[in-house]
């Protein structure tokens, strides 16, 4: 990692913030996409005449192939910077968002879902590298929150005013307006977004405490840069911490939630899409509440914020799922808030990625980081579909509330995998930091 010498800095200037806007607003974007079909889901299966197992499929492939991209997306940020790997990103989904306009069957739309999927997998990081080369290091926790919750605005966008287009309108004109917004944003990346200061030839971070400036380089030997990333136990804690925290509210708010609440809770559309937002909106508030406290006890994450977030969505699926008959009102926002808890916890994986790889790997770590939540997310959405479809549910018309409830326990293993491995690299963590010490070797038997 190469210093800079240069005078000291008091903050990100003007220049940072709008580079910072343009990359958030197309992440929002890039969420609207990613969750396209969650208010259309029902939709969608009229539309082309599938079960769950092939309704699931549209989500599981659109997230393997983001979870597959994200180390080479890193790689690649690492090499050439956000700028054109973002916009590479904006046009691989605008295709993807035409193709699914025009998509005569279930085949083409699965290869609409795949180019969606490699397209947003550049939008997330490559913001998270704009972060980190025009902003300070002591910045980076708040940024990555701030990031996150705005981003996730872009749900909302898909759960009301899509849907709304769609019935007022037609499928293809909907998907295409996307596709359209889409070729707009990859055009405003390309004229606005620079990978570093203008005053530098690298990509830069700048620590405001000391002023010294770091120039990013880029890992020349990608498979060396990706074992040295998963060999420290801090990736492999940010890796597992971003696989257990939010796979269960990316399944319920990109596909499952709204049949399950109106065709198995029997909750009217605007119920539905009320409880849908309540869980994005609580999500952007508890963002910076978490942000602020994991920047005040960084040695107790993992702890403090990451496992209780996950017993509290363990707990309110098993309230709903152990409810006798519907569940009332109260008890789905509750769950809406249980789950929304995942999302700001799973940005502190990225704070682990950060912290614990230098400069250099920054991105490959990030890659690394984010695959975890979108495999879980993946296998999750694919269990629930699998689920309903071995119960004789997998239809619109066959949907049940037990189903429902069966489907969603399959949740149950990823939720105590992920907090095993989470607890094994947090130690692991503390004793390579130096925070506890190594156990003692156990005594040969005599």
């Amino acid at each position: 990692m190469q210093r800079v010498s240069g005078s000291p800095v008091t903050g990100p200037g003007a220049r940072a913030w709008l580079i910072w806007g343009v990359g958030v607003a197309a992440y929002v974007l890039a969420i609207t996409n990613r969750s396209s079909l969650s208010a259309v889901g029902v939709d969608a299966a009229d539309r082309f005449d599938a079960d769950a197992a092939t309704l699931s499929m549209f989500a599981v492939v659109q997230l393997a192939v983001y979870g597959g991209m994200q180390i080479p997306i890193g790689v690649l940020l690492d090499r050439f910077g956000a700028r054109p790997i973002m916009t590479i990103g904006m046009l691989l989904m605008a295709a993807g968002q035409l193709t699914m306009a025009i998509s005569p069957s279930v085949g083409v739309a699965l290869i609409a879902r795949m180019l969606l999927g490699a397209g947003d997998a550049a939008i997330f990081p490559g913001v998270l590298r704009l972060v980190a080369t025009w902003f300070p290091a002591q910045r980076g926790p708040l940024m990555v929150q701030f990031t996150g919750i705005i981003g996730q605005s872009g749900q909302l966008l898909a759960l009301i005013p899509l849907a709304a287009l769609l019935h007022s309108t037609s499928w293809t004109i909907t998907f295409g307006s996307i596709a359209g917004l889409g070729v707009l944003f990859a055009i405003l990346v390309a004229l606005l977004i620079r990978n570093h200061p203008p005053d530098r030839d690298d990509d830069v971070s700048v620590d405001t405490g000391t002023g010294a400036i770091r120039v990013v380089t880029s890992a020349v030997d990608t498979g060396v840069g990706i074992r040295a990333a998963w060999a420290h136990p801090g990736t492999r804690l940010a890796f597992w911490s971003h696989f257990t925290t939010p796979f269960a509210g990316t399944a319920f708010v990109l596909l499952w939630g709204m049949p399950f609440l109106t065709a198995g809770e029997g909750r009217t559309v605007a119920e539905a899409a009320t409880i849908m937002s309540t869980y994005v909106i609580v999500g952007m508030v508890l963002g910076p509440i978490m942000g602020g406290i994991s920047q005040r006890i960084p040695h107790l994450r993992s702890r403090a914020l990451v496992l209780p977030a996950v017993a509290v969505q363990v707990v309110a699926w098993l309230a709903v799922i152990a409810y006798p008959g519907p569940a009332p009102l109260w008890l789905l926002f509750a769950l809406a808030f249980a789950l929304a808890m995942g999302g700001p916890a799973s940005m502190i994986a990225f704070d682990h990625a950060r912290t614990h790889n230098p400069s250099h790997r920054l991105s490959t770590a990030t890659g690394v980081t984010n695959a975890g939540g979108f495999l879980a997310a993946l296998i999750a959405i694919l269990m629930i579909g699998l689920a309903l479809d071995l119960q004789g549910a997998g239809t619109p018309e066959t949907y049940t509330l037990d189903a429902f409830r069966i489907a969603f326990l399959t949740q149950l293993p990823l939720w105590l995998l992920g907090s095993a491995f989470i607890i094994v690299e947090r130690r692991r963590t503390r004793v390579r930091l130096g925070i506890d010490p190594p156990r003692a070797p156990r005594r040969p038997r005599s």
